[in-house]
């Protein structure tokens, strides 16, 4: 089997090529930001509206962008096309750069930008799975809009959930209330309804909810935006989580108790399917496409 080609810098290499210095910033201080992207049909999934993202996490931490976003989707193109990726994951990091260990940081510092794919976990056109969610602490920090880097806390959650035999973790703060998934946005429908935790610094403003819920408004589904406690949650009638490496995925079970009848719903699949159709129909095309 060939090796998995990365791009590394504005170049194409053989993974066991691909190497950064070890005093990169993004390994000493985790001082760099990600987005992960689908990869359908082979095409990026929800490509400019993760590229606004990344450039509104760069911004935060004063990195700067150093490449346009139609020479980011042409390297990413190139790079699905290396790989003959046709459906997975898109992962793309940027680090502030390398330079001798210190906390404060000067703008001579040059990024390094990689990428990498992945295949995909379930595949899109077929009937998703009903997971198994675990509660586990809101450890991370406060500035959760970011799209950083600094995964520790959600490592440690969704560590335990796998343990725990779950495939990912719902993450419930000091009062109660559910923030979001380990590497997911968390919703649930009751009484027809969906509930909708708001955008603020307390959880990622993710691209996959971002689309599902214009799905959502555009099909009349009712939406309830507030914060909410577990219990709330585990009396819904259906519940769902949303990521870019599974698109939409309805839930079973929450530390063991069944939501609703135990089984994808009826909202919950309607609202995959209708955000597989949108994300086909955004599909990305520069201006000299």
């Amino acid at each position: 089997m060939s090796e998995r080609i990365i791009y590394l810098n504005g170049n194409y290499l053989a993974e066991s090529e691909a190497k950064l210095p070890v005093l990169d910033r993004g390994l000493l201080f985790a001082d760099a930001v990600y987005e992960g992207f689908g990869i359908l049909d082979g095409q990026i999934v929800d490509f400019i509206y993760h590229m606004q993202r990344l450039e509104r996490s760069l911004g935060e931490l004063s990195i700067p962008m150093t490449f346009s976003i139609d020479e980011m989707f042409h390297a990413l193109m190139g790079l699905i096309e290396q790989n003959n990726a046709k459906a997975g994951f898109l992962y793309l990091h940027v680090t502030r750069g390398a330079g001798d260990r210190a906390f404060h940081y000067h703008d001579q510092y040059v990024p390094n930008i990689f990428a990498f794919t992945q295949g995909e976990k379930f595949a899109a056109d077929e009937m998703p799975p009903a997971i198994d969610l675990l509660t586990y602490p809101d450890l991370r920090w406060t500035r959760r809009d970011i799209k950083s880097t600094n995964l520790l806390a959600q490592v440690m959650a969704k560590q335990a959930a796998n343990q725990a035999g779950a495939y990912e973790a719902l993450m419930v703060d000091a009062n109660g209330l559910v923030t979001e998934a380990g590497s997911s946005s968390f919703f649930f429908i009751k009484d027809n309804a969906l509930y909708v935790r708001p955008v603020s610094q307390e959880i990622l403003h993710g691209i996959t909810r971002q689309t599902m819920l214009r799905v959502a408004k555009e099909r009349g589904i009712s939406l309830i935006e507030r914060t909410y406690s577990l219990d709330e949650a585990l009396a819904a009638d259906e519940a769902l989580i949303t990521a870019s490496s599974i698109y939409v995925l309805p839930v079973e079970k929450i530390d063991g108790k069944v939501i609703g009848n135990g089984k994808a719903g009826a909202f919950t699949l309607a609202l995959r399917e209708g955000y597989l159709a949108k994300a086909r129909d955004e599909f990305y095309t520069t201006k000299a496409s």
